[in-house]
């Protein structure tokens, strides 16, 4: 049996960051668009594809582009370090989280520098040197291998042997579904702003 509640925590922390890490950077687009005096169109999110905002004007193509990657890291950074003074116990979570915010995002960066497609190769073709993408991308992956580093035990890994957290297990479950719903019966992931 614990190896079933690991395995489900396992799963349901990856496929919840997942989720997450979309929801956090396509955030990230909408503030910069607010910022800038852009309108949203259109966010979509939805379990089973990839995310994007699709913007009805954008004044500031560069500085929206910059948005997804910045607080795709910045915004679970914060969230981390919250939990951390406030819940020290509950830490390792929102480090997971945080540690695969910033792979993902670094990892599009630096990998969308080379091939100049998705949110880097806006940025490049926005007129940001491709120097700069890669000199982001990759300190962001470091950085989230970093966080990564030690949380194994926490989630059922090495001398433990699949001893985990049930409550833990469970939460991460119960948001990984309510996310999932939410995307499913949000028009497929449309919301309009």
């Amino acid at each position: 049996m614990p190896r079933l509640i690991q395995c489900l925590f396992v799963f349901s922390t990856l496929a919840l960051s997942w989720l997450a890490v979309q929801v956090v950077h396509e955030f990230g687009h909408v503030l910069h668009s607010w910022a800038s005096n852009g309108v949203v169109k259109r966010v979509y999110l939805h379990p089973l594809d990839i995310s994007r905002t699709d913007l009805a004007r954008n004044p500031h193509p560069l500085f929206v582009a910059w948005g997804g990657a910045i607080w795709g890291c910045v915004l679970p950074l914060v969230l981390f370090g919250l939990v951390r003074w406030l819940r020290p116990a509950l830490a390792y979570l929102p480090a997971f989280f945080a540690g695969f915010c910033l792979i993902a995002n670094g990892s599009y960066l630096a990998a969308g520098s080379w091939a100049a497609v998705g949110d880097a190769g806006d940025l490049i073709r926005l007129g940001s040197p491709r120097w700069l993408v890669l000199a982001l991308g990759l300190p962001a992956c470091g950085l989230g291998f970093f966080l990564w580093h030690g949380l194994g035990p926490s989630f059922g890994l090495g001398p433990v042997h699949g001893q985990v957290d049930r409550r833990a297990a469970c939460g991460v479950t119960f948001a990984l579904i309510v996310l999932v719903l939410i995307e499913l019966l949000t028009s497929g992931g449309a919301v309009r702003g």
